[in-house]
């Protein structure tokens, strides 16, 4: 087949597309970037039409979901739809007019029987649509950080002590046992933002308030001391790069917000735990983090099915965005997209 053809959604014209767009070119792929908010659909009694400003998604081999930007209920809700429609008809595509269905009729008796049948009549090509990356299922329950930690603890690795609750007051129950010292995050969400530690009961009473205004839910972890260093587990297939991330003036390791990498190796222990926690969660790539206790003990804080990797990038000779763009290629070969 000619090149692969690949889609990233959210990409945007940052870094990050840059670095796949150039990986893409070394790899023999056509790259193109389209929003989330030019995503459309259109239903037809032959067929299923969906398409983006970079054009019709069935003329791609794979999409690569990054970062969704904020929307309505009913936007996030119908971006996922399409996502897992494609998903699904890229793993059990039709014939139809256009390749996107069957026509079903009633028919009053097969071959004897009492009972009416239905059969299914097609005509047309072969259509396809291409595979995401990662599994939107997988993206549902891996952006909820509750759903994922809960996941993480029944597959028997060490997690903080974490409480979700929906008001203040249970909130502040739980700041309370946890001694005065916690750190509250949104449920959904990532790279820092809206991360703070509370150790003022005060201070966590009028945060739990502003929280409660907006109808959020609370978020509330144990601190583990002494904060500021955690290892990052990027995955991308069956490979794991670990990344050790230090921050010396802050309790956050993002590199954006000051901390320092510097790349470690991956014993057996430590990759199969990467790899079994993403494959639990139908990830095949995302990032898991452990923090660094006081004491080199460490508990998964969370799953990234979403990562950046610039910050590795600084750490890491090889070209990362090469090993996801080769991983995208093996999920269009792998799909019924490779057939056309």
């Amino acid at each position: 087949m000619s090149n692969h053809r690949i889609l990233c959604l959210g990409a945007g014209e940052g870094w990050h597309a840059s670095e796949l767009r150039r990986a893409s070119g070394r790899l023999g792929c056509d790259f193109h970037a389209s929003s989330y908010e030019s995503l459309q659909a259109t239903v037809e009694p032959d067929g299923l039409g969906m398409r983006c400003e970079a054009g019709e998604m069935k003329d791609f081999d794979v999409v690569l979901a990054r970062t969704m930007p904020a929307g309505s209920l009913e936007q996030i809700t119908f971006r996922l739809a399409m996502m897992h429609e494609s998903q699904h008809r890229a793993a059990e595509p039709c014939r139809a007019g256009s390749g996107l269905g069957a026509a079903a009729r009633w028919s009053a008796k097969d071959r004897g029987s009492s009972e009416p049948v239905v059969s299914v009549e097609t005509s047309g090509q072969m259509g396809f649509f291409p595979p995401v990356v990662n599994n939107p299922r997988s993206l549902e329950l891996a952006i909820d950080k509750f759903a994922t930690l809960s996941r993480v603890s029944q597959l028997g690795y060490p997690v903080p002590e974490t409480h979700v609750a929906q008001n203040r007051s249970d909130a502040m129950e739980a700041f309370e046992s946890m001694g005065g010292d916690c750190v509250v995050k949104p449920i959904f969400g990532g790279e820092g933002r809206g991360v703070m530690r509370l150790r003022d009961s005060e201070l966590a009473w009028y945060a739990f308030s502003a929280l409660d205004q907006l109808s959020a839910v609370f978020y509330v972890q144990r601190f583990v001391p002494p904060g500021g260093r955690d290892i990052r587990y990027l995955v991308i297939g069956e490979e794991v790069i670990a990344i050790r991330r230090r921050n010396d003036s802050d309790f956050r390791t993002n590199v954006s917000g000051g901390a320092v990498s510097e790349r470690i190796g991956v014993d057996l222990a430590q990759h199969e735990m990467a790899t079994v926690i993403c494959r639990s969660l139908g990830l095949t790539y995302a990032a898991v983090d452990m923090l660094e206790g006081e004491r080199d003990e460490g508990c998964v804080i969370e799953v990234n099915a979403i990562p950046g990797w610039k910050g590795a990038q600084r750490v890491v000779e090889e070209p990362i965005a090469e090993k996801i763009v080769g991983l995208l290629k093996s999920a269009a070969q792998n799909s019924n997209v490779g057939a056309r």
